[in-house]
């Protein structure tokens, strides 16, 4: 039986192939994640990914839901696969929220974890996001060992090269 190789938030899929789970901006950013996906499965059809970007904004939205369910795929690419970090520009500015507050916090805890307990990281920065310059310099400093890209064509094949 073929597994489910897109896994998108609030599914759960039990899987025992390496997963690549997609993290950085939702709220106020193009659907990056769609291009991800479109990408790593046209360089190689069998990987399995974690999206937490909805096909829809619902009603129904459960914030606990959706942290615990992030929370769950990151662990599970943290210690099986690998965290693509796609850091991609503000496309729309949302009144009284600041843009990638979610990935900047995410992005820092899985820099210690990269540190202290080997998780894979692929990170990337789209020109334009706001505070690069400041990350890149943190993340130059504790850990010169990964590459920040600045396409998501690298950031997908990077991160393809670190589960095989």
């Amino acid at each position: 039986m073929k597994e489910t190789l897109v896994i998108i938030a609030p599914e759960y899929k039990e899987t025992f192939a390496p997963i690549i789970f997609l993290a950085g901006p939702i709220q106020g950013a193009e659907d990056w994640q769609s291009q991800a996906i479109e990408i790593i499965h046209r360089l190689n059809p069998e990987v399995v990914i974690a999206s937490p970007r909805r096909p829809q904004f619902s009603k129904d939205f459960h914030y606990e839901e959706q942290v615990n369910w992030e929370s769950h795929f990151l662990n599970e690419a943290g210690e099986n696969g690998v965290i693509i970090f796609w850091l991609a520009k503000e496309s729309e500015p949302i009144p009284g929220r600041s843009y990638a507050q979610t990935t900047r916090a995410e992005l820092f805890e899985w820099k210690e974890r990269h540190i202290y307990k080997d998780a894979k990281l692929v990170i990337g920065i789209q020109d334009g996001f706001t505070g690069d310059r400041y990350i890149k310099m943190r993340l130059g400093q504790d850990c010169p060992d990964i590459t920040i890209h600045s396409t998501l064509e690298d950031v997908c094949r990077d991160a393809l090269s670190q589960i095989s």
